[in-house]
């Protein structure tokens, strides 16, 4: 351990912020969130908009839905668009909600969902969000550094990420950018905050003073530079690669042994995470259970998803021999149930 308050992890505390500049392609400050990612899409809430504002929140999948929930525990005017799962949410509906609703100041979308395995389209979302002078926010957090993301250039305004997912390490840690016009929008915003102020944090961080509103966590800190170190030595753009091909392998092997994606419409898929729908009759908490034996973790499925699927995860430090592990075992445990019992 190092001391929190100490120069030494200061400056491991500033290689962070610094490094995770890329991953976001953003040249603006990235401010960490001292719990997990939740909590930094809270600060984008809390920091960004006043009682009586209204917002538009893209619910195609578990964690757009919790946009949508965190705008209403806030008292926020709340629009959901795109609401059906099985498909990808679309600049249209988003366009059509805000010209119905004048009154909106921001727009919600969570870049790759994992409950459905969805890559949204947030660069046109962002697109309609600033033709019509909103504010676009971003869960980024099973996306940010297993694919392509341009902040700046895509004039996104909040962007959340955690330390769970693509950067490999313990959950527990958030980090949060923010374009200038969300800088200038929080001078005003009224909804209340303390712990999640992020003007306070990020003056404390400027005066050198990280103790002053927080106790850092430092083993997530250590966890998260070793993290980027590795991003860094394979090279961002051939770890995108990675994640795409790991994707690509996961769904055909997949296809191959009968099993269907979840939510096969969806136009873009995450290189992240796929989601899968069993045959009939199998459970998926028995082919876990039998991944499990074989030393492979796997997730359920999520929210209205979870009686027929499970979700495989194949982000951060996962290579090709890794899914076709993970295939020749789920191959092994189908073939497994499906045998009668009687046999």
């Amino acid at each position: 351990m190092i001391h929190h308050r100490t120069p030494e992890f200061a400056h491991i505390h500033a290689e962070v912020l610094e490094h995770l500049k890329p991953l976001y392609g953003t040249s603006q400050t990235v401010l960490p969130v001292y719990a997990t990612g939740r909590g930094g899409m809270e600060a984008g809430i809390t920091n960004l908009l006043s009682p009586g504002d209204e917002i538009v929140a893209c619910c195609n999948g578990r964690f757009g839905e919790m946009w949508a929930q965190l705008a209403e525990s806030y008292g926020l005017g709340l629009h959901r668009v795109a609401t059906d799962w099985m498909r990808s949410a679309g600049p249209a509906e988003v366009e059509d909600a805000i010209t119905r609703h004048p009154k909106v100041r921001a727009v919600a979308v969570t870049h790759s969902d994992t409950a459905t395995g969805v890559l949204n389209d947030v660069r046109a979302i962002a697109a309609v969000a600033r033709k019509h002078g909103k504010l676009c926010l971003v869960d980024a957090i099973s996306s940010l550094g297993g694919t392509p993301f341009a902040m700046d250039e895509w004039e996104v305004d909040c962007v959340v990420t955690g330390s769970q997912k693509c950067l490999m390490s313990s959950p527990g840690l958030a980090f949060v950018a923010l374009s200038e016009r969300a800088w200038k929008a929080m001078e005003t915003a009224k909804l209340p905050k303390n712990y999640w102020n992020l003007m306070d944090f990020k003056a404390s961080i400027a005066k050198g003073d990280l103790g002053a509103h927080r106790t850092s966590p430092v083993h997530l800190f250590l966890q998260v530079t070793e993290a980027l170190a590795m991003i860094e030595e394979e090279g961002l753009q051939n770890v995108w690669r990675r994640h795409e091909a790991i994707a690509e392998l996961t769904r055909r092997r997949a296809q191959a042994l009968g099993v269907p994606l979840q939510c096969p419409d969806l136009t873009r898929l995450s290189p992240t995470v796929t989601a899968l729908a069993l045959p009939a009759g199998v459970s998926p908490k028995d082919v876990r259970d039998g991944l499990k034996k074989r030393g492979i973790m796997t997730a359920g499925g999520l929210g209205q998803l979870e009686a027929h699927g499970i979700r495989i995860g194949h982000m951060g430090d996962i290579r090709l021999p890794d899914v076709d592990r993970t295939m020749n075992a789920l191959a092994e445990v189908l073939d497994e149930l499906r045998v009668p019992a009687s046999r």
